[in-house]
């Protein structure tokens, strides 16, 4: 135990007893250390034990190697084949994946004489079970088209009929 141990705020305390008690915030720190170089006992270079069997490491685990990202839906775009990305370029990569989705539901809407109501994206995190790096593990695009009853230029938001020409996807 340092002499710090002693001198620490009630605030910081109490943070540190989450940290210790938290998964995520163990993964949180084991990135932090990576990161930096420096552990939180401040000793820089000899990184502590602080999540999973490997430790912190540099690099990608075996897990991470291994991790590939296939699309599940029945459009044509990225990742119809399993692909593996790197933990640091999959946000950009899925984020890309699901913007191809929502392009898609307009060009859809466009080509139908409908009217996209509603497209919005979630984004997942997951954490390494082998490392503890936190990496974007997929996404989900949700779209909602309206089309007017006649099939020709949407009037407004409603449409037609109410619950007539409807489209969700998800």
């Amino acid at each position: 135990m340092r002499i710090d141990d002693f001198m620490m705020s009630p605030a910081e305390s109490y943070r540190q007893s989450l940290v210790n008690n938290d998964p995520i915030a163990k993964a949180v720190e084991a990135n932090v250390a990576r990161a930096t170089g420096v552990d939180k006992t401040g000793a820089v270079g000899e990184s502590e034990k602080t999540f999973g069997p490997g430790a912190v490491q540099k690099g990608e685990c075996q897990t991470c190697k291994n991790r590939k990202y296939v699309d599940g839906s029945d459009e044509m775009v990225s990742f119809k084949s399993p692909t593996h990305v790197s933990p640091g370029a999959a946000g950009g990569a899925v984020r890309a994946h699901e913007q191809e989705h929502v392009s898609n539901a307009y060009a859809k809407a466009n080509e139908g004489g409908g009217k996209v109501l509603r497209a919005s994206v979630s984004i997942y995190t997951s954490i390494c079970p082998e490392c503890g790096r936190v990496y974007v593990s997929g996404g989900l695009t949700r779209t909602a088209i309206a089309y007017s009853k006649d099939g020709g230029a949407m009037k407004g938001a409603a449409g037609g009929g109410k619950g007539q020409g409807f489209d969700a996807s998800v």
